[in-house]
């Protein structure tokens, strides 16, 4: 009998499903957006309730999909993964219900707390063990806020979850810590990769230390379907669910990421830049160092919420009703437009911040140097190049404490699009690799999670070669690179001159 993984992903605006053979195959998949809350400018929040509804009803569209298309037997479905953006808080009470909200990790309420800690010094004492940068949307922040501003809600807490340790709570009844996902938190001794109820103290949430479940690596079985659970999904009751991990790893296995030589890039609703090592590297510009999903490997991280939901944002905004001809897909057509205008032709910066920034937490997304001569073509181009360029800010931090790679494996929505692969390999003068056969990469990783939690493979690198085809590799075009070179400057000038000016905007 063949067997099947379920692969769960939970971004931070679409939850998608997807049924994998334990060869790789991606036979169906299922989606469904969660509504994003905004109550104040820089609060991005989410129902947990409707998150959990909207999970339930992706799996049952997945596994129907699964048995009409290709006859899936849910009791062939042997193993299931969970993957989900990272940071953010998912906050469980003493109830047995959500105890508020989900904050998801575009939120910048907090952003005033790392500031704080680092004036303080408390950051600079603590990061010898915290082996990365504080986040205005990581736990340790978002808890510290919820101290000073919902103390109500703070003392109701029995489990601070991610995304990822939620759902799988939801899907088992078994609350644990998922390794890649807490060690992002801020609220993980890094080094010795342990909780440390004094390192909470130095930042004021030492009841913390009890609200975080024990913690189990990504292959893990943390659990099975709970009857419940497969009254509401129609999964079997007793499915091992693996612990799942932090959608940037995720991808990164799904890229068949196992070696310190590689190096990829995700362009989700975040730009998230890495590679792996066997420590963390500390005391140098490269902000995040964290577990891996592989046991006994730290990733390297550069990160910011400047990916592809920009270009979302410019989608909806300006080109939701564009006449596009008929029996051509929207994105095909942005394609062929954005292509239309060469890059020495396009003088115009887009600084791609709209969720966040890579440079100042105040940072706003802005169009410069528009003229009456631009076109909103030349909007859609300088999208597809800020995302490109805030991506190469991050990528030279990593390459400073490393050799370049052989090449760059790229994933998220700028891997879906032709032009904008090749955008990429010409500015950061590298070839671009992708992986063919699946859309759903982070579904993917979670997938392989589940695999080696079933017993099916026994390590990552096993269902990577059993699972993960990666593509030729997109060369990139030296005659555009004086281009690029220029334009990178011209950015990173204005990056640099808007820096003075974004505190006097508000949150």
């Amino acid at each position: 009998m063949e067997r099947y993984v379920l692969g769960i992903d939970n971004g931070g605006t679409l939850i998608k499903a997807a049924l994998f053979t334990e060869t790789g195959r991606e036979l169906a998949v299922a989606s469904r957006p969660t509504a994003v809350l905004s109550p104040r400018p820089g609060y991005t929040e989410r129902d947990m309730e409707e998150l959990w509804e909207q999970n339930c009803a992706c799996i049952r569209e997945v596994l129907a999909k699964g048995s009409a298309g290709f006859g899936v037997d849910p009791e062939a479905v042997f193993g299931i993964g969970v993957c989900g953006h990272g940071k953010g808080l998912y906050a469980w009470g003493k109830n047995g219900k959500p105890a508020r909200n989900g904050i998801i990790s575009t939120d910048n309420r907090a952003w005033q707390y790392p500031e704080q800690w680092k004036k303080t010094g408390v950051f600079d004492g603590l990061y010898p063990r915290l082996c990365q940068q504080i986040m205005a949307c990581q736990p340790v922040s978002l808890l510290a806020w919820m101290r000073d501003h919902e103390r109500q809600v703070y003392d109701s807490i029995q489990w601070v979850f991610s995304v990822t340790d939620y759902i799988r709570f939801r899907l088992t009844g078994e609350a644990w810590s998922e390794a890649t996902n807490i060690s992002g938190s801020g609220l993980m001794n890094l080094r010795d990769a342990r909780i440390d109820s004094d390192m909470l103290e130095g930042f004021g949430i030492g009841e913390a230390a009890a609200m975080i479940p024990p913690v189990r690596y990504s292959g893990e079985t943390c659990g099975a379907v709970s009857a419940e659970t497969g009254r509401l999904t129609g999964l079997r009751p007793g499915t091992p669910v693996a612990g799942g991990m932090f959608d940037i790893d995720a991808c990164a296995i799904a890229m068949s990421v196992t070696e310190p030589e590689q190096f990829c890039t995700i362009t989700g609703t975040w730009s998230i830049n890495e590679f792996i090592a066997h420590a963390p590297i500390t005391g140098t510009c490269i902000a995040m160092n964290s577990l891996y999903a592989i046991p006994g490997w730290y990733l390297l991280e550069e990160s910011s919420a400047t990916g592809a939901g920009n270009l979302e944002w410019l989608i909806q905004n300006s080109f939701e009703n564009e006449a596009v001809p008929e029996g051509t897909k929207l994105y095909a057509y942005l394609d062929k437009r954005a292509a239309e205008v060469p890059p020495e032709d396009c003088d115009v910066y887009f600084l791609p911040f709209l969720y966040g920034s890579n440079r100042h937490p105040l940072a706003k997304g802005s169009f410069i140097g528009l003229t009456s001569f631009h076109t909103k073509f030349h909007l859609l181009r300088a999208v597809y190049e800020g995302v490109a360029f805030s991506a190469k800010s991050h990528i030279d931090k990593l390459l400073s404490v490393r050799k370049p790679p052989g090449a760059i494996r790229l994933a998220g929505g700028a891997a879906n699009s032709d032009l904008w692969v090749q955008i990429f390999a010409d500015v950061l003068e590298l070839p671009v690799e992708t992986v063919t056969g699946v859309k759903e990469l982070g579904a993917l990783g979670a997938g392989m999670a589940a695999a080696l939690a079933a017993g099916i493979y026994r390590d990552y690198r096993e269902a990577a070669a059993a699972m993960v085809r990666i593509s030729p590799p997109v060369l990139p075009n030296r005659d555009v690179f004086p281009v690029y070179r220029q334009k990178y400057e011209k950015y990173a000038a204005v990056c640099e001159a808007l820096d003075m000016v974004w505190n006097r905007f508000e949150v």
